[in-house]
């Protein structure tokens, strides 16, 4: 999944806006419109784009050590948020229901 990509599917849903709030970079995060509650953070981090989400930390767990490409979140709370690498070994359909998750969890 590319950055583009995976900022279309944050503007399917109902309740969500997408910006850039940090001046000198390209990060962009996808919050609730409701309560301005982050449910999701992407970045560019050595070279690569990354997202972070917000996971139930049981999940959490299980996914970072099943995958190489989810680890503990890069400048967020480690127990609460995974780091996922975009082009990593985690699959597009998987990316989605992470996000969901996080959706679902910061509302």
């Amino acid at each position: 999944m590319t950055k583009d990509e995976l900022i279309d599917y944050f503007n399917t849903f109902e309740n969500s806006s997408v910006d850039c709030p940090f001046e000198d970079d390209d990060s962009v995060v996808a919050r609730h419109k409701s309560n301005k509650k982050w449910y999701a953070l992407i970045m560019c981090l050595n070279g690569k784009y990354i997202v972070n989400l917000k996971c139930d930390p049981l999940q959490s767990q299980f996914l970072r050590d099943n995958y190489k490409s989810i680890y503990p979140a890069y400048h967020m709370n480690k127990v609460h948020w995974n780091t996922v690498e975009l082009q990593g070994d985690v699959s597009d359909e998987l990316i989605k229901n992470l996000v969901n998750h996080s959706f679902e969890l910061t509302i």
